[in-house]
């Protein structure tokens, strides 16, 4: 009742102010006493002001084009559960109602306990300090959480991929790591490796063991004795790349035996353990959650049973913020709001992710920090929504997820994800987990920057996406055959257009396979346009995986093994097309877009003829006026089916080169149709490529006048690229040379 005249007594007030003024202004601070949302006597929380602004237009008090504000002075929130807003909550196009930190960066809404740096105390239990490493012991520091936290912890699940069970630990604004073994800074990078199977854990149809004919977990020779130290029955998992380095998988132990040196693990992987791949022969693992290797600062572990958490500090607490992610909802959710904006708000430490926008329209995330979340930073599905100018890191999963639109009817959703910095993701989730995911049909991404993550930048799908003037560095840090832009297996990806995007320095991959690309449209995937980036040292600048209808369009390709790839998979694969094979029905995911019919069939005519027109081949991939420089292993690979194709493929004024003239490790083209060589030499270098600026920035030396003679090449405006200042973002981020 006392909350109902509250906001009774709020609603009487702002009625006789908004008589005077149609603006409305509602004020929150969560550290003063509760009032009635005026500037002197401001609310405690965000949800009086949502429910009075929705009491006034309920009583008529408010109309829907009045403009509304919400000004937040600086505090934390914290969360129970999710901040909600519905359609009773929205706004106009012209006026929408905004919630707006009164200083940038100091509103932070946490989904965490915090927890006092005096709760943390020396470990005195014999029985754990046994257990600890014994350089640790005196270091590592326990909190019981028993008094606080009264509901049971739940268990780690015998196999996971992606978000562990709950909660997680963060310090001073960073997420720590659960005790593991390699540390993350040892010298192998952190990972242990094996190259013997015992059982690969696939099914076996001639096996006599009924358990065997079905998928079942594996075990394979692990020669190194640490896993004799580890105490099993408490619990002790692996986070492998187990066959493919493009999927991961955390699974538990079952059992080891010593002796042996075998592991023997407690769920079966999808794909098996060491069940076929290529790349490189060892299978690469990391054990988490053993106590007894609570052995470095920043790392942590949870005894789920007596509530005790312990951990090795990485300096003294007495100042240090610490706080404990709990909530397993979403931080804020907002759903089926019209014409709503949230400027300079936090939104951190969280057991899921950060801001969930469902059938919006028109909202808006401006200036915002995401953060500290145990799943992804901010997903968008609806029309004309914006998240501009926003920092997102330290996330288990993606960054931002746009969806939206119609893609049988080809209307655009128009949701934008502009001038956001997003870095430090896929901590959980380390393979497919992007920086940016954008599905759909007319989504846009502009002028980002995406950066140190173990897998892909930009994961794509669906229609008419447009991705342009991103910056993407050290992506692809940890895993093979995957690219910083991917995309995959489907002939209806159309219209989507890569422009102007600038690609460098990427990582992971197998060096003899060169199996990091820039670029990958994967497995026969078509309808994409490829113009006017830049690729510097990117493994594989651009691959077209036996695709169509995809133009190669003055891009500017640098220092990387090899600069474009063009495979005729569709022609040898067996799963081609096959509905039976997974992913590969690629007609029937055709025919469920009416592919024959408009708008389909005049906005992609190609794609309406392919079952008549040689639907294996890779044809209709202009590769025009792009221009490659000092490429060390091939300028352009292409496989024997594709070669014999030469006369249906549309390549001209292309140009390869040599900046220096070196005799050894740079490769030309030869006699390949299209393409121009040319060459400099040590005292006269063609000034082409990456030079760093006085502040770290790469920049770009492309000469016009030789670019446009030699291959009517049209400079690129790099210095558009990626992150700019506004009125949110008032500084770049600092960047340090030697980190490319």
């Amino acid at each position: 009742m006392q909350y109902f005249f509250t906001v009774l007594t709020c609603v009487l007030a702002v009625s006789f102010t908004s008589s005077v003024d149609a603006d409305l202004n509602l004020y929150v601070d969560g550290n003063g006493p509760d009032g009635n949302g005026s500037k002197a006597r401001p609310f405690q929380s965000i949800q009086e002001a949502r429910d009075t602004i929705r009491i006034m237009r309920r009583d008529g008090k408010l109309k829907p084009e009045d403009k509304v504000t919400v000004h937040i002075e600086p505090g934390v929130y914290s969360l129970r559960m999710s901040l909600m807003f519905d359609k009773n909550d929205s706004g106009t196009k012209e006026n929408p109602v905004v919630y707006r930190a009164t200083k940038p960066g100091s509103v932070r809404i946490q989904g965490g306990l915090s927890l006092g740096a005096d709760t943390f105390q020396p470990v005195t239990d014999a029985a754990i300090l046994k257990r600890l490493p014994e350089a640790a012991r005196r270091k590592v520091l326990a909190c019981d959480l028993s008094t606080v936290i009264k509901e049971p912890f739940a268990e780690f699940k015998n196999s996971y991929r992606g978000v562990p069970v709950g909660p997680w630990l963060y310090v001073n604004q960073r997420p720590m790591t659960l005790a593991r073994w390699p540390n993350a800074d040892a010298a192998d990078e952190g990972w242990a490796s094996f190259t013997k199977v015992i059982d690969k854990g696939l099914p076996d149809p001639k096996a006599k063991d009924p358990a065997k004919q079905k998928s079942h977990p594996g075990a394979f020779v692990f020669d190194d004795p640490r896993p004799a130290r580890w105490k099993l029955d408490q619990g002790v998992w692996l986070l492998g790349y187990w066959t493919h380095d493009w999927s991961d998988e955390v699974i538990r132990i079952a059992d080891y035996d010593p002796q042996q040196k075998i592991i023997k693990l407690a769920a079966p992987h999808s794909y098996g353990i060491m069940g076929g791949t290529w790349g490189a022969k060892a299978r690469r693992f990391f054990a988490l959650n053993v106590l007894e290797e609570l052995d470095s600062p920043g790392e942590w572990y949870l005894d789920r049973v007596n509530k005790q958490l312990y951990l090795y500090p990485q300096g003294k607490l007495d100042y240090a913020e610490i706080v404990l992610a709990t909530l397993t909802q979403p931080l804020m959710q907002v759903r089926g709001t019209k014409h709503i904006r949230f400027e300079n708000l936090n939104f951190e430490y969280g057991h899921s992710e950060g801001v969930s926008l469902k059938n919006a329209e028109g909202v808006e995330l401006a200036g915002c920090v995401v953060a500290n979340l145990a799943s992804g930073g901010i997903s968008v599905s609806g029309t004309q929504n914006t998240i501009r100018s926003c920092d997102l890191y330290h996330l288990g999963t993606r960054g931002i997820s746009l969806s939206g639109g119609d893609r049988k009817q080809l209307q655009r959703a128009e949701n934008r994800a502009l001038n956001n910095h997003i870095h430090d993701y896929g901590l959980f989730q380390r393979t497919y987990a992007p920086g940016i995911y954008a599905h759909g049909c007319g989504q846009i991404v502009q002028n980002n920057c995406i950066h140190d993550a173990p897998h892909n930048a930009v994961l794509y799908g669906g229609n008419e996406n447009l991705f342009e003037r991103n910056e993407i560095y050290r992506v692809v840090m940890e895993t093979g055959d995957s690219g910083a832009f991917y995309t995959g297996r489907d002939w209806t990806s159309q219209g989507n257009i890569l422009r102007h995007n600038f690609i460098h320095n990427l990582g992971g991959g197998d060096a003899e396979h060169v199996n990091t690309m820039g670029v990958y449209l994967d497995d026969c995937d078509s309808g994409d346009t490829i113009e006017g980036n830049v690729f510097y040292r990117t493994g594989r600048a651009i691959m077209i995986g036996g695709g169509r209808d995809n133009p190669i369009l003055n891009n500017l390709v640098i220092d990387c093994p090899i600069g474009l790839h063009v495979d005729s998979r569709g022609m040898t694969w067996k799963q081609w097309n096959d509905p039976k094979s997974a992913g590969w029905n690629l007609e029937e995911k055709a025919e469920a877009m009416n592919y024959k019919r408009p708008p389909w069939s005049t906005e992609y005519p190609h794609l309406a003829k392919i079952m008549a027109h040689s639907p294996r081949e890779p044809l209709y991939n202009p590769i025009r006026r792009n221009v490659f420089v000092d490429c060390s292993k091939e300028v352009c690979h292409m496989d024997g089916n594709v070669k014999k194709l030469l006369d249906k493929f549309e390549i001209e004024h292309n140009l390869a080169v040599n900046t220096t003239g070196a005799e050894k490790g740079i490769a030309m083209t030869k006699d390949l149709k299209g393409f121009t060589n040319l060459s400099g030499s040590e005292s006269k270098p063609i000034p082409l490529g990456m030079t760093v600026d006085i502040n770290g920035r790469l920049t770009l030396q492309q000469d016009p006048r030789l670019l446009k003679a030699k291959a009517s090449f049209q400079a690129i405006p790099f210095d558009e690229i990626g992150l700019y200042r506004d009125e949110y973002r008032k500084e770049l981020p600092k960047r340090d040379p030697h980190s490319y």
